[in-house]
């Protein structure tokens, strides 16, 4: 594993974070979990583990200043007079973000390991979940064998799909609805803004 992810987050924040427990976080069997950097890394990422944790969507550089000289938002980000939000995605093989879409423009960056994004274009009727918690969240299951019995116009839908790994950067534009596997130990960074 790279200096950057075993040495350089552990060494400079021994801190607390939320992780998320389970494949999925439209899973019945998902949840939360509060612990330690250095617990996550030597329980999910360090050594194999039959469970998925998923350190998603977090600011870490604002707990680790250090690693922010690392890593700056892009110049394409500067289109907007908004804020740039910073989000990190640290995990295993096998985390999952369920088909759904972000309220901001996206500039993915791939630090480490793979991920595999299945794209559809926003105007796409991907049947969001109704409840105002998920209602950025497909029903769909892009990965269920049945898919196409269970939603049959997904026939009809075009989907784009990418694998990104080290030192690439995909953008998404607002609201494109997008799957997201990790297809090793991963560390990612999305630069949102409006």
């Amino acid at each position: 594993m790279s200096s950057f992810i075993s040495s350089g987050i552990n060494a400079e924040y021994g801190g607390t974070v939320p992780v998320e427990l389970g494949s999925s976080y439209t899973s019945d069997r998902w949840s939360q979990k509060l612990m330690t950097l250095n617990d996550y890394i030597s329980t999910y990422i360090s050594s194999k583990s039959d469970d998925v944790a998923y350190l998603a969507q977090y600011e870490l550089f604002n707990h680790i200043t250090k690693l922010k000289e690392d890593i700056s938002p892009l110049d394409y980000c500067a289109v907007s007079d908004s804020e740039v939000v910073t989000n990190c995605w640290f995990g295993p093989e096998g985390t999952v973000s369920p088909l759904h879409h972000d309220h901001y423009q996206n500039l993915f960056c791939q630090v480490y390991g793979y991920k595999r994004f299945i794209m559809y274009d926003s105007s796409e009727n991907m049947h969001p979940h109704q409840h105002h918690l998920l209602n950025n969240t497909s029903q769909v299951d892009i990965e269920s064998p049945s898919v196409m019995e269970d939603f049959p116009d997904m026939k009809d839908k075009i989907a784009w799909v990418v694998e990104v790994g080290p030192g690439d950067v995909l953008y998404l534009p607002l609201h494109w609805w997008h799957h997201v596997r990790s297809l090793s130990v991963s560390f990612s960074v999305s630069f949102w803004w409006k």
